[in-house]
């Protein structure tokens, strides 16, 4: 009967029930977009760490993110690592801006990331044409396929120019992406070396990999003891780092997530005025209810009842739009990242948004006298 009462007071006024529909809509849309925004930049951001392999990560002190490192290291810091105990490896990477200058004329920024594919520690991966393997080729790189009309090329076998230096395309990747929209460019650590003019023992960061058994805590702590002049972080530090180098000193991570919360105080104010309208129209059929004996609780719940029934098709509608825009966004530099959880996450926060809203529409109900049904 709740169920029956609450739907026929939505369907009464259809036009009243469009515009409800189209504010909860609008609100999942917005927020939806922005989360997904916000996740598939979170995702981006810390793709190049959590793909690495390496427990520990040496750098410079000040190191802000991933992409920018800063003064190099040596080749003495690499041997210095090794001879811990419980180290197994230690990879150099070099990381650095470059100008890529596109063979059809024109440039533009890229990111060349240097390191030898069969050290394991930062390579390519969903590889989609050639191999990991071909960057050790003479002027091999591997590029993502996002930003091939901005590298100015289209398949493998394309040739380019960084700085001064002819390279080849002889892998490409599908949803390797930056942040800062210069395209990443993976080539092995002696070509990295002479494209960007680092000298011939300098690099970045140094990937240290763990012996089986070795307690990461004393290794680092050992490590710097031994590298005084260098910071030493795990994986999730760093991630955590770059993180907040890009979302929150930025501003970027702030904006995404304000839009997010507009969204949700546009869809809540929307419904809230509807469902007061609806249940002021209807007074003096609650006014019957409580003459007839119901109690104050049941007219709450039809009130409930009417919101959460809104919520439940303005989460679909909005929801298939999210999704329709998600799907477009995958080819884009920036994709918008929709999970399961996160969908559900979106359901219980629209359900949790129609319910406060329907707080003005039982507030109004709670003061009806039921006597106003004899004035009538």
């Amino acid at each position: 009967m709740i169920l029956t009462l609450a739907i026929k007071n939505l369907f009464h006024d259809r036009i009243r029930l469009a515009v409800t529909l189209v504010g909860i809509l609008f609100s999942v849309v917005l927020v939806a977009v922005q989360l997904g925004l916000y996740f598939g930049a979170r995702k981006m951001i810390v793709a190049m760490v959590e793909n690495a392999n390496a427990e520990l990560w040496v750098m410079p002190f000040a190191t802000k993110s991933f992409e920018e490192g800063g003064v190099l290291l040596k080749q003495g810091d690499r041997h210095a690592a090794l001879a811990v105990p419980g180290v197994a490896g230690a990879v150099p990477v070099l990381v650095s801006f470059a100008e890529w200058r596109k063979p059809g004329g024109g440039s533009t920024t890229a990111i060349v990331v240097g390191s030898n594919p069969e050290d394991g520690g930062l390579r390519p991966w969903n590889v989609i044409a050639g191999s990991e393997a071909t960057i050790s080729e003479p002027g091999g790189v591997a590029v993502d396929r996002t930003y091939l009309s901005d590298l100015g090329v289209t398949a493998v076998g394309e040739v380019a120019q960084i700085e001064q230096s002819r390279v080849r395309v002889t892998a490409i990747t599908d949803g390797i992406r930056s942040f800062t929209m210069a395209p990443f460019v993976f080539t092995t650590l002696a070509r990295a070396r002479t494209l960007v003019g680092a000298p011939q023992d300098g690099f970045t960061y140094l990937l240290v990999k763990l012996a089986p058994g070795a307690d990461e805590a004393r290794v680092r702590t050992a490590l710097q003891a031994r590298l005084p002049d260098q910071e030493i972080l795990t994986k999730a530090e760093f991630r955590d780092r770059t993180l907040k180098q890009w979302l929150f000193s930025t501003g970027a991570g702030v904006a995404l997530i304000g839009g997010a919360l507009l969204g949700l105080l546009v869809g809540t104010v929307i419904v809230a005025q509807t469902l007061y309208s609806s249940t002021k129209d209807h007074l003096s059929e609650f006014a019957t209810l409580r003459a007839l004996g119901s109690t104050a609780g049941y007219i709450h719940r039809v009130i409930l009842t009417q919101a959460a029934f809104s919520a439940i098709l303005g989460y679909v509608l909005g929801m298939a739009i999210a999704l329709i825009i998600t799907s477009f966004s995958e080819a884009t530099a920036l994709p918008l990242e929709m999970t399961p959880w996160l969908a559900a996450g979106l359901f219980l926060i629209t359900i949790g948004m129609c319910a406060v809203s329907a707080i003005s529409a039982i507030l109004k109900v709670t003061k009806i006298d039921p006597a106003m049904v004899f004035s009538r």
